[in-house]
């Protein structure tokens, strides 16, 4: 297989047992969300789509949280970065090839739907070893049915988000952190930047950033505590309109926010656990 390019193809927000509040909390926030899917493996969902990437509120309905308990035993928040591929099987092969410990793939579904009926929306992932990532998962995803999930009529949304633009990881070390992103896509595809380290991935960029770095950026609105390992703890996210984010937030009474000259910032206590800036 030839080199593996990073692109991001969606966030995990895990929300457990809280999917009804997280979805309202979200569509207050200004995000068009989904209606409610289930997938096979028994977890739900609810997407907001963009243009390249998307957000996933993830948890499970009552009396099935005996079902990937696994995912279940991650705090509440941020706890899933995915790339894109297409060609899971090669790129499992080319992992284990560098040393990368990783998982069988896995194939599931969901169903979908639309106005001509409902179709499956169906994937395979390849997922990182957990030992790899604390408080979280790192895996690429291939979708099959990319045409059941990027619909236009899904990427209206009321705050003009059109992108995911920037996930950020607090570690105290960050350098040690992106270590093992240099391992998977080559050394020179992680740079240097202010506080840590970046990986390009399509249009957003993954930052592996210290504590005082992340609270300069975000001024107090993310959690930086690493006591527990290294966290997923904020998303930057692109508008059309920064009027648009600030009517989402005012008509949503999103508590909180704050303006600087080129952002809006929602902490993590008014965004189910997770950080989230808003810039033009």
């Amino acid at each position: 297989m030839r080199q593996i390019i990073p692109t991001l193809d969606h966030v995990v927000i895990n929300v457990l047992d809280q999917l009804d509040f997280a979805a309202d909390l979200y569509r207050r926030l200004g995000f068009q969300l989904t209606e409610r899917g289930h997938h096979t493996l028994g977890s739900s969902n609810h997407l907001a789509i963009f243009g390249e990437n998307y957000l996933e509120l993830l948890g499970y309905e009552p009396g099935r949280q005996t079902e990937r308990a696994d995912l279940w035993k991650h705090p509440l928040g941020l706890t899933g970065l995915v790339f894109k591929t297409t060609d899971s099987l090669a790129l499992h092969t080319a992992l284990a090839d560098k040393g990368v410990p990783v998982e069988n793939p896995a194939e599931f579904s969901r169903p979908v739907s639309l106005p001509g009926g409902t179709r499956d929306a169906a994937f395979r992932v390849v997922r990182l070893g957990s030992q790899l990532i604390p408080n979280g998962r790192v895996f690429f995803c291939h979708h099959f049915t990319p045409e059941l999930v990027w619909r236009d009529e899904w990427r209206q949304h009321p705050n003009g988000v059109v992108d995911i633009i920037e996930f950020i990881i607090v570690a105290d070390d960050p350098s040690k952190t992106a270590d093992l992103y240099r391992t998977i896509f080559e050394s020179e595809a992680v740079t240097e930047v202010s506080g840590g380290h970046a990986l390009q991935a399509g249009r957003a960029t993954i930052k592996f950033l210290s504590p005082a770095e992340v609270d300069r950026r975000f001024a107090g609105a993310a959690a930086t505590s690493t006591s527990q390992g290294d966290r997923m703890i904020a998303l930057t996210l692109r508008t059309r309109s920064l009027d648009l984010v600030f009517e989402s937030l005012r008509s949503g009474q999103i508590a909180g926010a704050h303006a600087t000259s080129d952002r809006v910032v929602v902490p993590a206590s008014e965004a189910g656990g997770v950080a989230l800036a808003f810039v033009e």
